[in-house]
C-alpha cells in the first residue's frame, strides 16, 4: 500500500481503571493495541481515543469513514449493566458497523460488537477466567475463516475476563470456543459493517500479564485463584522471569504454556488476519 493506513482505537477503560494498570506498572489497553498495530503493520498511523472520559467525543459518520479500521481494546467495565461510560461506546459500536470500516478488538470488544448487534452478554457461572485460556477450539466456521489462516485448531491464549457472550446475535457466527467459555470469538456482521472479536488477548505478553496479575493480586486471591498474596507475587514473579528469559524451561513446564503463548508470531496471526484478509481488502475496494 503506498498510502498510509490509518487505525483507530477504542481504549474502553474508564481513567480510573487506566491509572489503576499505571499504577502497578502495567500499560494502558490504548497502549497495548497501539504498539501491536504498528508490530503488525509498520508505518500504519494509529489514534487512541478514551469514550469512558467525561466530556469524550467520538467521530460519527464521515469521520469514522477516514478510518481504515477500528481497534477495541479490553476495559475493566461491565457491559451489562447500564452505565454512563458503556452507553457511549455501544452507540459508537453501532455508528461504526453503519460507517462500514472493519472492525477487531479483544474481550470487552467482542461483548460491545455484540451487545450493539442486538446480542447478549452476561457474567460467566463459571466464573474469572485468568491468565491463560487453555485449549481454544475452532469451530468448523472458525477453521475456514481468514481470521485464522496460519493458527492451530486448537491452541491457548492470554485471558481475563468474568463476563461472557450468552446470546449471538442475527449475523453473528462463533468461530472458537472452549470449556470454560463458549465464544471465545466471534465475527458479527451488521448493517453492512463487519467485526472480528476474540474474547481472549493476542496483545498481551508475558510481562503484560505478570503486571495485569499484580494490579489484580488482592482481587483474585479473594477469588481463590491463590491462597494468599504472596502465592500470587510468584506467580507474577515467574511471568516475569520468563519473560525475561525464555529459556527457563523449568518455569514454561511449571505453568504449563508453549509457544501459543512465547511465540509472538503465533500470537498475533488473528491481528495480521485482520489487517491482510479484511482492513486492506476493504480499503482497496473504497478506493
Amino acid at each position: 500500500m503506498t498510502e498510509q493506513i490509518r487505525f483507530l482505537v477504542i481504549d474502553g477503560y474508564a481513567l480510573a481503571g487506566r491509572e489503576d494498570l499505571k499504577a502497578g506498572g502495567a500499560s494502558t489497553a490504548g497502549e497495548l493495541y497501539e504498539r501491536m498495530l504498528k508490530k503488525c503493520l509498520p508505518g500504519c498511523a494509529v489514534d487512541v481515543l478514551f469514550p469512558a472520559d467525561p466530556g469524550a467525543k467520538l467521530p460519527q459518520g464521515a469521520d469514522i469513514a477516514q478510518y481504515d479500521g477500528i481497534a477495541w481494546t479490553g476495559s475493566s467495565l461491565t457491559v451489562h449493566k447500564p452505565d454512563e461510560n458503556v452507553t457511549p461506546q455501544i452507540e459508537f459500536a453501532k455508528a461504526a458497523f453503519k460507517a462500514r470500516v472493519p472492525s477487531f478488538g479483544s474481550c470487552w470488544a467482542a461483548q460491545i460488537a455484540v451487545v450493539a448487534a442486538g446480542g447478549i452478554c452476561a457474567v460467566n457461572p463459571r466464573g474469572r477466567e485468568m491468565g491463560f485460556a487453555r485449549k481454544i477450539s475452532l469451530t468448523s466456521e472458525g477453521r475456514g475463516h481468514p481470521l485464522y489462516y496460519g493458527k492451530n485448531s486448537v491452541f491457548d491464549a492470554y485471558i481475563s475476563h468474568d463476563d461472557e457472550i450468552t446470546h449471538v446475535p442475527p449475523g453473528g457466527i462463533v468461530l472458537a470456543s472452549n470449556a470454560y467459555t463458549r465464544v471465545q470469538s466471534v465475527t458479527v456482521t451488521h448493517q453492512g459493517g463487519v467485526f472480528w472479536g476474540l474474547q481472549y488477548h493476542p496483545e498481551y505478553d508475558l510481562h503484560e500479564m505478570s503486571r495485569l496479575c499484580y494490579c489484580r493480586k488482592q482481587k483474585l486471591t479473594d477469588k481463590g485463584f491463590f491462597r494468599s498474596t504472596d502465592d500470587a507475587q510468584v506467580f507474577v514473579d515467574q511471568l516475569e522471569i520468563l519473560f525475561q528469559d525464555p529459556g527457563r524451561t523449568d518455569i514454561s513446564w511449571l505453568l504449563g504454556i508453549d509457544e501459543d503463548i512465547m511465540n509472538e508470531d503465533i500470537r498475533l496471526a488473528e491481528v495480521r488476519n485482520w489487517i491482510e484478509q479484511l482492513v486492506i481488502p476493504t480499503r482497496i475496494a473504497r478506493r
